[in-house]
């Protein structure tokens, strides 16, 4: 993913409300078939961790990345941001 692509994800992710959060139990699988089912339908979510999460979100975001094959966007605060194109229905259209 380029910076340019990157930037416009960002722009988007302002808009988007946070749908699913880590809470005191940290990633369970439950939680990332959770993600990975809204990821595949929304291609781009917002996931917040929660304060009772004593996790690193950097770290939770690289271990959800990889649980949905999905790419880390944006990490700020205790809110993540993750992206995986949908190959047959895609709905956001990145710019080159």
């Amino acid at each position: 993913m380029t910076s340019k692509q990157r930037a416009y994800l960002k722009g988007l992710a302002m808009d988007i409300d946070t749908i699913i959060n880590v809470g005191k139990s940290g990633v369970t699988p439950e939680v990332a078939a959770s993600i990975s089912e809204a990821i595949e339908k929304r291609e781009l979510i917002k996931i917040g961790v929660l304060k009772n999460c004593m996790d690193d979100p950097k770290e939770i975001a690289e271990i959800l990345a990889g649980r949905t094959k999905s790419q880390v966007v944006q990490v700020i605060g205790k809110k993540i941001v993750l992206y995986k194109r949908n190959s047959k229905n895609p709905r956001i259209e990145l710019p080159k």
